[in-house]
This record gives C-alpha cells, structure tokens and sequence, in this order.
C-alpha cells in the first residue's frame, strides 16, 4: 500500500448523486402497544445526518479530501438542514433547490440499538433540476481528481450518460455507486461497485465460484469499463479489471450495521485514486475502510487515523 495515508489530503473528489436527510429517533422500549402489537418507543434523542451522495461526501472530507457535491433537493427544512449539515463538515456543496421537489427524508426508529422501522419521504426532482444540475456541473469538476456519481435512483442520475462523458472529456476517473437492474446507462465508467445483490440482479444467478468469475468478467467487458468491483458482505470484495481478478478478504471483525457501508467503499476508492494510487491498491484500502465501518451504527465515516492502525478492519 502506498507509504502514506497523509497523500489522500491532496486528493479532491466532485460527487454528483441524491442526497437525503437521515433522521434518527433513539428510545427505550418496555412495552407493547394495547392498541396493536407493536412495540412502544419511547423517544429520548434525536439525530439528524447527511445520507445518499451526502454521505460520501462526509467519508471523502473524513478521510481529509477536498469534496465538491452537486446534487438536487427541496426548498423545505430538511434541505436547509442538509445544507448547514454539510457546510459545517467542511464539504462544499452545489444544492440544486427546487419548491416543487421534497427533499428525500429517511427517518429510522431506533430501541435498543436495533432499527425498529424505517419511514421514508421522498419524490422525484422536476425537469428544471436537469437544466440546473447541468448548469452546475462545470463548476464541480474544475480541479477534481476523480468524478464519483452517486446513485440512489431519485432522480438525480436521469442524465448519467453526459455526466460520464463529461468526466472522461475532463480526464478524471468516473466511479458509479449503481442502482436498478439496467447498468447499460453506465457504459463507459472507470469504474462500478455494485454488491452482491445488485450484481446478481442484473446479471443472473449462478452456481460456482467460476460462474461467478465468469460473469464479472463478461459484464466488465459489455459495459465497456475499467475495472468492475463487486461487494460481497462477508465475502469480501472481487476486483475485474482487464488484466486479472483480484480477490480482498473481508476486514471486518465484527459487523453491528451495514447501513453506508457502500458509500464509505466508492468514497474511499475515488478518494485514492484521485491521490494516484493503483486501482488494486485503492480497493485495498476501500476494504480496510468498510471493514471499520460497519462497526459502527448507522451511516458513519472512517478517519484517516482509523485506517492506519495495524488492527483496522
């Protein structure tokens, strides 16, 4: 691994993806309602954290980088709140406001530290978000390093296309965080990191360890990337590339929540490699990154300091 963890300082990262308010309730639980079996949560704290492309923005900062998010949300409350969430971590932020677009609001019940349930606010941005976003993009990419496009499917993504060519016309490297079960939009990336599920979901199922080898190469190649990285839980992550596959043992000791770990994954590749490093070596330290993380409860972040101990992960 590259000698010093302090070169990721150098690095600066433009993200462009949905974004959302994570909301948190934190209570005890001691009964069950009369009126329904449900568990009744009584709320003693509440928390409020960036989520979605947000939430990759505060891994790249954690990690020291310079990041540049772009991104559509609402003239409501919960974008505000975003916005000085976001300015007070040191990201600097292109939110796209719009009335007729809520901000996307994630709110978790928490009794115990076991989620209980999970409610959901959301809609899609307006036509006059693309022409905005659009406007917006140039402003992001002067002086990054690597382009990362987070996607949720909310909407912000609806132009994936230009947004890759716009990044490969720039020279930078081009990661995606994919969703959906159409990754044809995505031709043309450095880079996809999809799970296991995703995978599977657009790809197919199969029955061996070289069935599955199979399929990475054959999609890496179909959509025409560098490299194809598939998350595999416990499994561990396998990186395609054109030259080989390199396969990275999970890190993780213990796993308490695995809610962000994704974005901690593409924020710390992308934030390597737009310090120089080596893809294999970047994926490397992504695995270190995840490992760490999903010790943690709900969408958190990994320092520098976190990553260079010899027991990280």
């Amino acid at each position: 691994m590259p000698g010093a963890l302090h070169n990721l300082d150098q690095a600066h990262v433009a993200i462009i993806g949905d974004v959302m308010l994570d909301r948190y309730w934190f209570g005890k639980v001691e009964r069950i309602s009369p009126e329904a079996p449900v568990p009744v949560v009584q709320v003693r704290r509440e928390e409020e954290r960036p989520g979605g492309a947000a939430n990759v923005a505060l891994n790249v900062v954690s990690l020291g980088a310079k990041a540049h998010l772009l991104a559509p949300v609402g003239q409501d409350a919960a974008g505000t709140q975003l916005s000085v969430l976001l300015e007070k971590a040191g990201v600097q932020t292109r939110l796209v406001a719009d009335a007729a677009y809520p901000t996307t609001v994630k709110l978790r019940v928490i009794g115990h530290q076991q989620q209980l349930l999970r409610m959901d606010f959301e809609s899609q941005p307006s036509p006059e978000h693309g022409a905005a976003m659009r406007a917006g993009l140039h402003a992001v990419l002067d002086g990054a390093g690597a382009l990362l496009l987070s996607d949720y499917g909310k909407g912000a993504l609806g132009e994936v296309e230009s947004l890759i060519a716009a990044g490969r016309a720039a020279d930078l490297p081009v990661l995606i965080d994919p969703k959906g079960r159409d990754y044809r939009p995505y031709a043309g990336a450095t880079i996809i990191t999809p799970n296991l599920s995703e995978f599977q979901a657009v790809a197919g199922t199969w029955n061996s360890e070289e069935a599955f080898l199979a399929l990475g190469k054959e999609w890496r190649q179909k959509l025409q990337l560098d490299a194809l990285l598939v998350t595999r839980g416990e499994e561990g992550m396998t990186l395609f590339t054109g030259n080989a596959i390199h396969h990275h043992p999970a890190r993780a000791r213990e796993v308490f929540d695995v809610t962000g770990a994704g974005d901690t994954v593409i924020a710390t590749l992308a934030t390597a490699l737009a310090a120089g490093w080596p893809i294999d070596q970047a994926v490397e330290l992504a695995n270190r990154a995840a490992g760490i993380v999903v010790g943690k409860l709900g969408a958190a972040v990994v320092s520098p300091e976190e990553l260079a101990t010899p027991s990280a992960g």
